[in-house]
């Protein structure tokens, strides 16, 4: 077959769950994971999973890998590679880890300028040399089709990554922490003894694992020494894998063997997968000169309110030292000053560059007896402080520190690093907001004065001015609207982001994303838009996300107020339709009538005039399932296509009918939403209106005001609406036909009300409690069915309605 359907083959048959749409100017293929509509997520052209070279008929793996590597120097060596390079004919494709190719890229004698297709085998030879065949996994289409769609599941997946990561100064800390949880537990020893008897510490046996050659064995020499008197050997594949060896007076050797108990040898694999080993040279002996720093992570350690956990931590500082280089720590200082008991700085390397403080005095405490346990803190750099009131010629701050703070060239070398309280308090006077930071601040600040985060954001930028701030918080001093004065002067340029859920933090409920931001004080940048790094609650990698400002007075309840009728006649109310985000979306609803203890302006009134708006409004923000990722986005005011896809609105007025936060009841007025005729579904009686059946049978233009009366004559027509007549998808009609099928089996009920609507009919079958709420299910079986086939059906029309949620520009 000719090589571009070649190409669509192979995507077809073992990349379908894939994006292999990316084009990467001359490479052939390549796969990335698809697009998350819901929470536009991607993954973008820098985060590939494969580039592949393809050719029409069979050739040498090392010839195809040769031209790949060719057309990557030219053409996407400033790009991130992706995790894997392969290539594939018509009889075979390969697949080789990145990581194994990049000494191709440092040879000399590789000749880079010649056309890739013209490749000589001079430079294949040197491919084949360089890479290890091993790390090569060839599958043949006729013979191993079940193999190599394993090794894509496997392999392939998202947030998953097969290259391992390599252990340097930054995160050598944070390896052993976590080798201690993972593998040390499963070793047969007795590391107090071994300490007291023989000075030798569980780093020796993590030392002796981290060492490993390719054969997976250590070859310590007396230039990687790990304990003065012995040496610590391993071997994975023998049954007593750590042997302790130390040589006499004599020249004899005395050895003592130590194995794994249980399942210790797969845990041991399975956590050495995700690091690349042995260490460069350089940063061997870094972490030979830096053994005080390989100490278990207290655990005393006292959990504050903001705890941080080590993932966050480690990731965090991977951050930092990108944006500020691999030596940040030894080229920067650091002040945590709302430090807790300090873990936020575990893992940080040189502690006469690091300060914290604390509010707590209980808290520096504790920070100081982990300093008497290990943890790499200066007793003199850590004192109690009240950031937010406190003056920073306090005699309590550290003279070194103030040295810092008040010189502007010093300045632009430190760090604030921090995790600030999520604390949002709604009064003016009470509580956190009592400090002379919120007064001070309080026009800038303005609503987002609340926000505790914000007030320590503010002092940061404008009373420790050229400093960087690293700093965990809630996202909304970038998009919400009550933040839009913070903004007009928070001015420091943002340099990275990325997003975890707020509930992996202790004591932190709430679905929404907290963003670690690193921030240049020094450059002035009004916030637009932003791409974040996003990471699941165990931290994989699962995409980016776009973070946007909506444009002044871009936001979704402009548009929504701008249907607000004046008619004395409603259809229902619609509560909290002007809202503009994800946030307290289980509260939207439409009830018959205004709340009585509703006292602001959050709703509007249903009328025959605004009910198709309406109910796209309602569609619209229910149709995307709220989560903690979308939790902070922001609907927008929507471009003019909405207004001729008829289709588009049927869906919604469709939805929004049979949508359980349709709270309509006959039990608090006329039921106006009863979408059937009394014969359709052999009703009781006679409905008390016939409305909606007449308004989706085209009877009722929704471009016709009627004044009071719904069946009255029609007056004014709403010209700027220009709304098309009504037309009903296979979707749609299918949700119809559910809906039919619950409402006549609930008309065969001998206490059936004519009027009930669908809030009603669940009430019926399913009660409430002793407390009133109503019950989550039913004991009546074919209610049950009835009312799950219509769930199915309503979340199908979602599924339709979602995609011109972004094409009309409701959400980015």
């Amino acid at each position: 077959m000719l090589e571009e359907e070649l190409k669509n083959r192979i995507a077809t048959k073992y990349f379908k769950k894939f994006d292999c749409d990316g084009i990467i100017k001359r490479i052939d293929f390549s796969v990335r994971m698809r697009r998350d509509v819901a929470h536009n997520v991607s993954t973008p052209h820098t985060d590939y999973l494969l580039w592949a070279e393809a050719k029409q008929q069979p050739t040498d793996i090392y010839r195809m890998l040769a031209q790949l590597l060719i057309t990557i120097k030219a053409d996407a060596a400033d790009l991130t590679p992706p995790k894997f390079l392969g290539c594939f004919d018509n009889e075979k494709i390969a697949f080789v880890p990145y990581y194994d190719v990049q000494p191709v890229f440092n040879l000399n004698d590789f000749n880079w300028t010649q056309t890739p297709s013209q490749v000589d085998q001079k430079t294949v030879d040197s491919v084949k040399a360089t890479v290890d065949s091993s790390k090569i996994f060839a599958f043949y289409f006729d013979n191993d089709d079940s193999e190599l769609k394993t090794f894509i599941a496997d392999n392939f997946k998202d947030g998953g990554s097969l290259l391992s990561t390599l252990i340097d100064k930054n995160n050598f800390i944070f390896v052993y922490q976590k080798w201690c949880k993972a593998v040390k537990p499963y070793i047969n020893a007795d590391f107090e003894k071994l300490k007291k008897s023989y000075g030798v510490y569980d780093r020796d046996f993590f030392l002796a694992e981290l060492n490993i050659d390719d054969n997976g064995t250590t070859d310590i020499s007396d230039d990687k020494p790990v304990n003065e008197d012995f040496y610590i050997t391993f071997n994975a594949k023998s049954r007593k894998p750590y042997l302790l060896q130390r040589k006499d007076a004599l020249g004899l050797d005395t050895q003592y063997a130590f194995g794994f108990k249980d399942d210790g040898l797969d845990s041991y694999a399975e956590f050495w997968k995700l690091y690349k080993r042995p260490p460069k040279d350089e940063i061997w002996k870094y972490i030979i000169s830096r053994l005080d720093l390989l100490v278990p992570q207290d655990v005393r350690e006292r959990k504050g309110a903001y705890f941080t956990p080590q993932i966050w931590v480690e990731k965090s500082q991977q951050y930092i030292a990108d944006v500020l280089g691999e030596n940040w720590q030894d080229e920067y200082y650091v002040w945590d000053c709302c430090a807790g008991t300090g873990n936020l700085l575990n893992g940080l390397t040189n502690k006469y560059h690091v300060f914290a403080s604390t509010l707590d005095q209980q808290d520096v405490d504790v920070m100081k007896e982990r300093i008497k346990n290990g943890a790499n803190l200066l007793e003199s750099h850590v004192f109690q402080f009240d950031f937010l009131n406190d003056d920073f010629n306090d005699e309590k701050v550290p003279q070194d520190l103030k040295k810092i703070i008040s010189d502007p060239e010093k300045r632009k070398k430190l760090v604030i690093y921090i995790n600030p309280p999520y604390l949002e308090i709604a009064g003016t006077k009470i509580g956190a907001n009592l400090n002379k930071t919120h007064d001070k601040y309080a026009n800038k600040l303005a609503v987002a004065n609340r926000e505790v985060y914000a007030q320590f954001l503010m002092r940061i930028y404008y009373e420790i001015p050229t400093s960087y701030i690293a700093v965990f918080s809630k996202i909304k001093a970038l998009q919400g609207s009550n933040f839009q004065s913070f903004r007009n002067y928070f001015q420091a340029k943002l340099l990275t982001i990325y997003l975890v859920p707020a509930n992996t933090f202790d004591n932190v409920s709430g679905q929404f994303p907290i963003g670690f931001q690193i921030y240049d004080t020094k450059e002035n940048e009004i916030f637009s838009d932003v791409t974040a790094d996003v990471y699941d609650g165990k931290g994989n990698f699962i995409g980016q996300k776009e973070i946007y400002l909506p444009l002044k007075d871009n936001y979704f309840s402009k548009w929504t107020t701008s249907f607000k009728s004046k008619d004395d006649f409603h259809l229902g109310w619609f509560d909290r339709c002007t809202y503009n985000d994800f946030q307290n979306q289980k509260l939207l609803n439409i009830q018959n009538d205004k709340p009585i203890n509703n006292t602001q302006p959050r709703g509007a009134y249903i009328t025959p005039e605004n009910i198709l708006p309406y109910c796209i409004a309602f569609a619209v923000r229910l149709c995307i399932s709220a989560d903690w990722l979308n939790d902070r986005d922001q609907f927008l005011y929507p471009n003019d296509g909405w207004k001729t896809d008829n289709e588009f609105q049927t869906n919604c007025l469709v939805y929004t009918l049979f949508h359980g936060q349709n709270r309509i009841s006959c039990r608090q007025g006329v039921n106006h939403w009863i979408p059937f005729s009394e014969e359709e579904v052999n009703a009781k009686g006679l409905f008390d209106s016939h409305f909606m059946k007449d308004f989706l049978d085209g009877k009722i233009k929704p471009t016709e005001k009627n004044d009071g009366d719904l069946f009255g004559a029609a007056t004014t027509a709403v010209e700027t609406q220009n709304f098309a007549s009504l037309q009903f998808t296979a979707a749609a009609q299918s949700v119809l036909s559910a809906g039919r099928e619950l409402w006549k089996y609930y008309h065969t009920k001998d206490a059936a009300n004519p009027n009930a609507s669908l809030y009603d009919i669940k009430e019926f079958f399913q009660g409430r409690n002793d407390k009133g709420k109503m019950n989550a299910t039913s004991d009546d079986p074919i209610y049950t069915k009835l009312l799950s086939d219509l769930k199915d059906s309503l979340r199908a029309l979602g599924e339709e309605i979602k995609p011109k949620v972004y094409e009309y520009g409701f959400l980015r």
